[in-house]
């Protein structure tokens, strides 16, 4: 079955930079574009990025840009989000996504709680 294992979440400074990555099995990945989403406590889930198979393409949040970037190993299975110039207002659990377009299955992993805080 489709499993997302995401890890690299932790407690950070404010500008201080995180690596997530997202280990992915049960499909095969390079057929899959693949997203991140992230929700903070008391706010509903929200978009942050997303690749597609290749890698050549992204797709950033506004408040995202410039400071994120999303990417992927298809030799790894894994996507990773690079996180620079982190702020407070960037806490949230970070969920790593992809979905079947043809079936409109969702694939969430479990999350990964990423802290901005002095």
């Amino acid at each position: 079955q489709v499993q997302l294992v995401e890890s690299g979440g932790g407690l950070v400074q404010p500008g201080g930079s995180l690596r997530l990555s997202c280990a992915a099995s049960g499909f095969t990945f390079s057929r899959y574009a693949m997203s991140w989403y992230r929700q903070a406590p008391g706010k509903e889930r929200e978009f942050v990025a997303l690749i597609t198979t290749s890698g050549r393409s992204t797709t950033y949040a506004d408040s995202m840009k410039g400071r994120f970037t999303i990417s992927r190993d298809n030799a790894k299975n894994t996507v990773y989000l690079q996180m620079n110039s982190l702020k407070p207002e960037d806490t949230a659990v970070y969920y790593c996504h992809t979905a079947d377009y043809v079936t409109g299955d969702d694939f969430w992993g479990q999350g990964t709680q990423v802290t901005v805080s002095s």
